[in-house]
């Protein structure tokens, strides 16, 4: 496993050892040391299965610290900092396949894009499913993420699509 911090505070980026046999392939996944030295203790771990690219979930910062990596497929993640203080609103992407990972500690926002047709995301998380959370708009303009299809291809949930705009936000946080 080796991490690459990234421009956001807290978040990284981990490639994985994916060692490939005649088969497939095998990873080492979870390993508890080495998400406690991220300083998780992992509670639950949630595995979600999409059958078509292209579907894209909201921009949520979840009171709970995070470990995204897919099994199969590939993910297009899109991380805001919405913690407030001077980087609130800063972006970064990432492209995930079976060999990488992404550690986004509690209050920053997240956000994926299938890319791939049978794509299994996994999702470790360090306290129970709580409604608690801060969304923001995929589309914000402020924002400005370069989803990997144009808007109209994306399958988005309404709740999603409700979202709040970045400097609602930030007013709530002020």
């Amino acid at each position: 496993m080796r991490l690459e911090e990234t421009r956001i505070r807290g978040v990284r980026r981990v490639e994985l050892d994916v060692q490939g046999n005649d088969d497939g392939w095998f990873k080492e996944n979870f390993h508890r040391a080495k998400l406690a030295d991220l300083g998780m203790d992992v509670l639950q771990h949630n595995v979600a299965y999409f059958e078509e690219p292209a579907i894209t979930r909201g921009i949520h910062a979840e009171p709970w610290d995070k470990y995204l990596s897919p099994t199969s497929g590939a993910v297009f993640v899109a991380v805001v900092e919405l913690r407030a203080g001077s980087g609130f609103g800063q972006v970064e992407t990432f492209e995930l396949g079976p060999a990488q990972a992404l550690y986004v500690p509690r209050g920053v926002g997240n956000s994926f894009c299938t890319l791939t047709a049978h794509t299994t995301y996994n999702f470790l998380v360090n306290e129970h499913w709580t409604p608690e959370r801060t969304a923001v708009d995929l589309f914000d303009p402020e924002l400005a993420i370069d989803w990997p299809f144009p808007r109209p291809r994306l399958k988005i949930t309404a709740k999603d699509a409700a979202n709040p705009s970045l400097d609602e936000v930030r007013k709530q946080q002020a």
